[in-house]
């Protein structure tokens, strides 16, 4: 007589196939080969992609680099990076064909912020049916986000709803996030710096309970495996492809047990970090900056974006001596004292990237720099923000991506070549197996070290 599975047993083998293990990516081209070989080197390090954007445009004049090719010279904007020359690529000529009107009419702030990473036309709405594209960072965290302790890391500056209409019938939801899960799912930034830091490494006792959780986890499998193992001979043929069908199961779940007891132990840092959002613009901005040099530096996560404010902002920027709103200023119609508020503004931000880059390169990794492994990537989604224009977009990716990239020049590409393009490579050098995204026409090769 065939002894049946009780319903606790049964129960028990629902609650272990709940959550099986992600499916391995594509296979990687020769660059994503290239990549993971380098990473498995003694000396090396994993790839790390970051976003880092802007609102309203830049003066372009004053960001256009003198001249390409590894003898270029930097703009005036671009001063602040002198020491990181060697360090970055400009790319000129890029465009994010999906930002402009196609026939929506006006809302070319929220098109520019929403299309920036995703490479999507969004639609025309301020309701509940938000839609545009899953983002560059996503794209990555989704293939290759179980990697690290977090999948990804999405920082900002200012709070934004994303209920509501903010730009001439575009929801808010398109103008307060750059980065989305999915066509209809964003992914809310986090403006504190101090949950920000308990995201990434957590109050002690937290540490102590998930450790705790996973231990228990693993025992309640193995007792369920040999209950299971112990049954298999007392069943018929069918129930015992069942029972090798739930064995599968059982032995994914623990593989990702296995996988996240591999990722390092570290410590939670002793440094200061204020429990409410800071007052002051230039601390908060080199918070959010710290705390991703840590996140990268300990491998908490591989994949960032960070908004330096949302577009349309119209923030004053008082410690450079602009009082007026930015916004405002972008609309500057050719007006010199404008247009001289709203480079201070360029510079500025431009300055507090070249911060944290130079951060980054101090931090030795390897046979090299943090940054070397890192793919940093600062723009924004106009370039004129007077005519906002949606073509040859102000692009720079610092760090060489594990020596992948031809850093030390200035790229330009002509016109309307689409910034997906180079989101497509990157996404090659994090290992993501991606074909295409958004209206690409292909990989971004002229970046090739």
């Amino acid at each position: 007589m065939k002894t049946p599975l009780t319903r606790r047993t049964i129960l028990k083998g629902i609650g272990c196939t709940l959550g099986l293990p992600l499916l391995d990516a594509m296979v990687p081209n020769r660059l994503a080969q290239a990549a993971e070989a380098s990473q498995t080197a003694e000396t090396a390090a994993p790839i790390r992609m970051a976003f880092v954007t802007v609102p309203n445009g830049v003066i372009m004049p004053a960001w256009r680099p003198e001249g390409t090719g590894k003898d270029f010279k930097l703009g005036q904007t671009m001063q602040s990076l002198a020491e990181l020359k060697n360090d970055i690529l400009v790319v000129s000529g890029l465009a994010q064909d999906n930002g402009r009107a196609k026939g929506d009419g006006a809302g070319d702030h929220a098109r520019s912020s929403a299309s920036l990473l995703t490479g999507a036309h969004p639609v025309k709405t301020s309701g509940a049916n938000i839609r545009v594209g899953q983002s560059v960072d996503q794209a990555a965290a989704e293939r290759v986000g179980h990697l690290t302790r977090l999948p990804s890391l999405e920082l900002g500056i200012e709070r934004g709803r994303d209920a509501g209409g903010c730009d001439s019938g575009y929801s808010c939801a398109y103008s307060n996030n750059i980065s989305w899960k999915d066509a209809t799912t964003p992914m809310s930034k986090e403006i504190n710096p101090r949950l920000v830091f308990d995201r990434m490494f957590g109050k002690q006792q937290d540490q102590q309970t998930l450790a705790r959780r996973q231990r228990v986890r693993k025992s309640v499998l193995d007792l369920v495996s040999e209950q299971a193992a112990s049954l298999k001979h007392q069943l018929g043929k069918t129930d015992q492809q069942k029972v090798d069908q739930y064995f599968t199961s059982v032995r994914e779940i623990e593989q990702r047990i296995a996988r996240a007891g591999q990722h390092k132990e570290v410590a939670r840092p002793e440094i200061e970090v204020p429990d409410d959002v800071p007052s002051d613009l230039t601390e908060h901005i080199r918070l959010m900056y710290d705390l991703m040099v840590l996140a990268l530096q300990t491998d908490t996560t591989r994949i960032i974006t960070f908004n330096a404010a949302n577009e349309g902002s119209n923030r004053a920027y008082r410690m450079v001596g602009v009082n007026d709103g930015h916004h405002e200023l972008s609309h500057h119609q050719n007006d010199k004292e404008k247009v001289e508020k709203l480079q201070k503004i360029d510079e500025f931000l431009l300055s507090e990237y070249a911060r944290f880059l130079k951060k980054l390169k101090s931090i030795p990794e390897g046979s090299g720099t943090l940054l070397d492994h890192c793919m940093v990537m600062y723009g924004s989604g106009l370039s004129d923000g007077n005519r906002h224009r949606h073509d040859d977009l102000p692009i720079i990716v610092a760090g060489r991506g594990g020596g992948t990239l031809a850093t030390g020049q200035h790229i330009d590409l002509g016109r309307e070549v689409p910034l997906n393009n180079l989101f497509l490579s990157m996404l090659d050098r994090m290992n993501a197996g991606v074909n295409s995204f958004g209206d690409s026409t292909g990989r971004l090769t002229v970046v090739d070290a």
